[in-house]
């Protein structure tokens, strides 16, 4: 990567997105299919064992969410470091975001550590969960504390177009994490038995594994970083305030969502087992399948963003923009697929579940074939504004479309109305339809063309 700065001047075509997403697609499902590995891999054990899951899930993946929020943020300061050629602004961004996710998780960890046992115990259905709970989420703080640097390292890549790399981390890590969670869950080749909590144990080792490898490569194939004199603002100081003025609204947004979602989660364990379990079960697929529209939305923002650290915002941008939108169109349609096959598979993927549950699982289906759609563009909308530096604008839909309208209406339903777990799931595209407006008349009108860069 010595020479990571031989950029070109011309407008990349849709090729150039494809280039940039596929890779962060395959990795983006490996990351959200530990989720719903772990979700496999213990559903034999039956539905308890799938609720401790979705329990310690709904905790530990606050932590997760507020460092793929600032790792996003580093993303796009990398991607206009790489847009401009200046390496002090791109030594500036992965150093900031380093720094900033290590602290973020440390404070994390050490609130976790105070009150994650009261949650547990006030929404656990029995002993038994909550004791498998907490033991699941003391293992899962390796996984978060690796998570923490590989998403940075991951997110430096990514805005400078080297996006295969990270899906090669991955590549090592997830055969690991799948044979060795198969072993310590159900105590084969004489390892000891250690249930729901074993799948935690191959999600540490993989995930630690995954960070390594990241930080090789960068020591190996970036180390002139190392020896950059000066910093984008004068001093390393200024330059991570500068860093965390730009992330905190980005941060907030994805904060917001992973807290709404997983505040949701909790409310969601108030629903009848079988219900909780389909919950459970079919969320981290929404996630997974969905990577494909959000991927290319990204690689959209990460190609936005160095465009516009090059002074691009003519009419070739918007050619540029134009076609992302088409190919956004094409990644939502094979979404809705992947989400039909998923459910229609169900009864034979998750044969050792309760009728109902899976009967539940099949009544998702209409909402998954409209949702990635609405949820397609509007990603293309809020990655672009991000690169365009409208962070707060963006941070201000999200924020309000979930804390006004979603988890209210989730509450709503779930504890007063006593409503059905499909209902309650159909709140995700009723969601991204009250954000479109406001995000495609904020594109529309342009002004995020002349922002992004400046300190």
């Amino acid at each position: 990567m010595s020479d990571i700065f031989s950029r070109t001047t011309d407008i990349p075509t849709t090729r150039a997105v494809f280039d940039l997403a596929w890779p962060m697609t395959i990795k983006a499902i490996m990351v959200h299919g530990i989720v719903v590995i772990d979700a496999w891999l213990v559903s034999s054990l039956g539905e308890s064992a799938v609720a401790v899951l979705g329990l310690s899930a709904s905790i530990a993946g606050l932590l997760l969410g507020l460092i793929v929020a600032f790792s996003t943020a580093t993303q796009i300061r990398v991607a206009q470091a790489f847009g401009t050629g200046d390496r002090a602004f791109l030594k500036s961004a992965l150093w900031s975001g380093l720094i900033i996710n290590l602290c973020v998780i440390a404070i994390g960890l050490t609130i976790l550590g105070f009150s994650a046992g009261g949650i547990i115990d006030a929404l656990a259905h029995t002993d038994w969960i909550a004791d498998q709970a907490r033991r699941y989420i003391t293992v899962f703080a390796l996984v978060i504390v690796s998570e923490a640097i590989g998403q940075c390292l991951t997110s430096f890549f990514n805005g400078c177009g080297e996006t295969r790399l990270p899906l090669y981390s991955y590549l090592l890590a997830v055969p690991i994490n799948v044979s060795t969670s198969v072993i310590l869950i159900h105590g084969l080749y004489g390892a000891p038995e250690f249930g729901v909590v074993g799948a935690a144990m191959g999600s540490a080792l993989a995930s630690a594994l995954q960070a390594g490898f990241l930080a090789t490569v960068l020591m190996i194939r970036t180390g002139f970083l190392l020896r950059v004199t000066g910093w984008r603002n004068g001093t390393f100081l200024a330059s991570l305030r500068r860093h965390l003025v730009f992330a905190l609204p980005i941060a907030t947004t994805f904060a917001s969502a992973t807290i709404a979602m997983n505040v949701c989660g909790l409310i969601y364990a108030a629903f009848p087992v079988n219900q909780f379990a389909a919950m459970t079960i079919i969320m981290p697929w929404v996630q997974v399948a969905g990577t494909f529209g959000m991927s290319w939305a990204q690689a959209t923002g990460i190609i936005v963003a160095q465009l516009l650290g090059r002074g691009q915002s003519g009419d070739g941008l918007d050619g540029f923009l134009a076609g992302a939108w088409r190919g956004a169109l094409v990644a939502a349609t094979v979404v809705a697929a992947i989400y039909a096959v998923i459910v229609i598979a169900s009864p034979i993927i998750y044969s050792d579940l309760h009728t109902e549950t899976r009967a539940m699982l099949m009544t998702f289906l209409p909402i998954l074939l409209v949702l990635p759609f609405p949820k397609g563009s509007n990603a293309i909308c809020g990655n672009t504004l991000r690169a365009g530096g409208e962070t707060v604008y963006v941070m201000h839909i999200f924020v309000w479309s979930q804390w006004l309208f979603r988890v209210p209406a989730t509450a709503v339903m779930v504890l007063y109305l006593d409503l059905s777990v499909t209902w309650v799931f159909s709140l995700l595209l009723i969601e991204e339809i009250v954000k479109f407006a406001p995000f495609h008349l904020r594109m529309y009108k342009g002004d995020w063309k002349q922002g992004g860069i400046d300190d």
